[in-house]
């Protein structure tokens, strides 16, 4: 059975999570399960860039739409932020994670301890209001195919932010401003590198991207274990 795990479910997964899920619904064979991570709520202001249905716990609200629409795929929502304790919870052997979240902390966490599994296959993306990234670190055998998160991210490598579930009421709601078509660029890139994983037909290990610039372009680096 594939594993997908979806981390984070506001701007870029609420509409990344829609998409991977058309396309393993009705192009897979095989079982997959979707298991949706996030510990926020869904509220009005976040209509403009944010793709739901309804209010409450993201994971939840987008389980429940989701479970509607794709019956082929079993979907488990887990309705907490990502930490030390979670973590284990939510990643094994042999997962896809999609990681969609606005923190360099909880992507050095998730990073660090994708490197003490075997096989795991990270794909994340973030953005600011015009242009954003996409990494995508595969591991297969216990050696790193592509470089970590962290490899050529000293940003990720050495945060200076926090992780949701460290933060007050009023950091949470004091969020920078995103753009919706920002969001979707995020989530297509992502959907592409998935693709071409699964058809073992990759060729970059970070794509960079620009909307004012109307361009995107990759890169191929080593990674630093293998220097």
């Amino acid at each position: 059975m594939e594993r997908i795990v979806i981390i984070g479910l506001g701007g870029i997964g609420s509409i990344l999570c829609d998409k991977v899920s058309r396309f393993v619904n009705f192009k897979k064979d095989q079982e997959t399960s979707i298991t949706l991570v996030d510990g926020d709520y869904f509220e009005e202001k976040n209509f403009e860039r944010q793709e739901f249905f309804g209010f409450g716990n993201k994971a939840s609200v987008k389980a429940s739409e989701l479970r509607a629409r794709y019956e082929k795929i079993n979907y488990t929502d887990i309705p907490y932020f990502v930490d030390e304790n979670i973590l284990p919870k939510v990643i094994e052997e042999g997962d896809t994670v999609f990681l969609a979240v606005d923190n360099h902390k909880t992507r050095k966490l998730v990073s660090d301890y994708a490197k003490n599994l075997k096989d795991i296959t990270i794909i994340s993306g973030g953005n600011d209001l015009v242009d954003g990234n996409v990494q995508i670190y595969v591991r297969e055998g216990g050696e790193d195919i592509t470089p970590s998160l962290t490899d050529y991210h000293p940003e990720i490598e050495n945060p200076e932010d926090k992780l949701p579930n460290e933060m007050s009421c009023e950091e949470l709601q004091n969020s920078e401003p995103q753009l919706f078509f920002t969001n979707l660029g995020v989530a297509t890139i992502m959907c592409w590198s998935y693709y071409n994983i699964k058809n073992k037909d990759l060729k970059s290990s970070e794509i960079y991207f620009d909307i004012n610039k109307m361009r995107a372009h990759s890169t191929s680096r080593e990674p630093k274990t293998k220097k």
